[in-house]
């Protein structure tokens, strides 16, 4: 009985730390209605405590833990992508996350597109452009936890408000990583609400039930599209104003079935490749830990692509348009597709920053954020 107390009270404490967080996270509305995902100019600054690595990485860990430090983490971006300079800004930017850092982890820059000689943590040589592919760096910034021993804790992909970018790094710092998922984590320190605070936001695109979505005998006609929401939660308002509300994503989502689901409920779902399950329990098979998730498959039931981080106007439209032109059928994936329009002789927007939405300028280093 005194040890389930403990347990129930730390929980306690757990959650309401969260919660602070979350309350005071540099995640302010005025910056959120402000954010364009276009391409920043003129290029990233890193900070000058990133560490100038030589880019062998086994030996920048050896050298991260001989200063007693948990181990490093391998941070991916692009010179004028929005959500890296959102990451530097609200969330290294944010002294507490910077002098925790600091203290725990060196941070190693990677350019996605760069063509500087690494050495991966398993000894393998190869570009900096061939080192993102490897690890499927899809959404700049990604980063890579990797511990003392060189192996790999935990990967993030895209960008997260500042309260979830301190829990994954304490996740990995206090070695929650060896007992759980960060997806488990998560729900302990801040379980969602257990009565309905709030409805969701309907859109007259989703399917109504029920959701049955078996595509594993039967190839269906369109590609699918699965958003994984839940209530009481300020990121999926925001996903449903302007990045849904723009006119060539509208046209864009014409082409898919649309579902919505409560990640924490026990609707019914018959997924993909045919199970029948709750929505809740496929969410925790597919290991989700943000909401809103966005996940395509294909007319057969194949998972395509997932947004599981921050996704504004231009990163959504980008990912929608790579699904619905079927260049996941021909391109190694959605990376290849990225670099292959980018550099094809296009350059970047003028300093004015005019939103250019043709076909030529949307995937021009505009895009390069994305």
């Amino acid at each position: 009985m005194r040890r389930t107390i403990i347990f129930l009270l730390m929980m306690f404490l757990c959650h309401s730390l969260f919660a602070d967080d979350a309350a005071d996270d540099g995640w302010d509305d005025d910056w959120e209605n402000g954010f364009n995902d276009q391409p920043v100019i003129p290029e990233i600054v890193y900070p000058d405590w990133f560490k100038k690595s030589f880019l062998e990485i086994p030996d920048d860990i050896q050298e991260a833990v001989d200063a007693g430090k948990k181990g490093i983490i391998v941070y991916f971006g692009q010179k004028h992508c929005a959500y890296c300079q959102a990451l530097i800004d609200k969330d290294f930017g944010q002294k507490d996350i910077e002098t925790y850092t600091r203290q725990n982890f060196d941070v190693i820059p990677i350019n996605i597109w760069g063509s500087n000689e690494v050495t991966t943590p398993d000894g393998q040589v190869m570009t900096e452009r061939e080192y993102a592919l490897r690890e499927n760096a899809n959404f700049t910034p990604s980063l890579i936890f990797y511990n003392a021993q060189g192996q790999k804790a935990l990967m993030l992909r895209g960008f997260y408000p500042p309260y979830k970018f301190r829990a994954a790094m304490e996740y990995v710092e206090r070695g929650y990583y060896k007992e759980e998922s960060f997806r488990d984590y998560m729900f302990r320190a801040n379980p969602p609400p257990k009565f309905e605070i709030s409805d969701m936001n309907d859109e007259d695109f989703f399917m109504p039930p029920p959701y049955a979505l078996d595509r594993s005998r039967f190839q269906a006609q369109e590609p699918l599209l699965v958003f994984f929401e839940q209530q009481d939660c300020h990121a999926c308002d925001v996903l449903h104003s302007e990045p849904l509300e723009f006119e060539e994503t509208k046209k864009l989502l014409t082409h898919f079935e649309i579902v919505q689901l409560d990640m924490n409920s026990e609707t019914p779902v018959i997924t993909p490749d045919g199970q029948r399950i709750s929505a809740k329990q496929w969410a925790a098979q597919l290991n989700l830990f943000y909401a809103p998730t966005l996940i395509a498959f294909d007319e057969r039931g194949n998972e395509i692509i997932r947004i599981d981080s921050v996704a504004h106007v231009y990163r959504l439209k980008n990912v929608l348009e790579f699904i619905v032109r079927k260049t996941y059928v021909t391109s190694p994936g959605y990376m290849d597709w990225r670099f292959d329009r980018i550099f094809g002789g296009k350059k970047l927007p003028p300093l004015d920053g005019n939103i250019n939405t043709s076909d030529s300028m949307a995937e021009s280093p505009q895009g390069s954020s994305n």
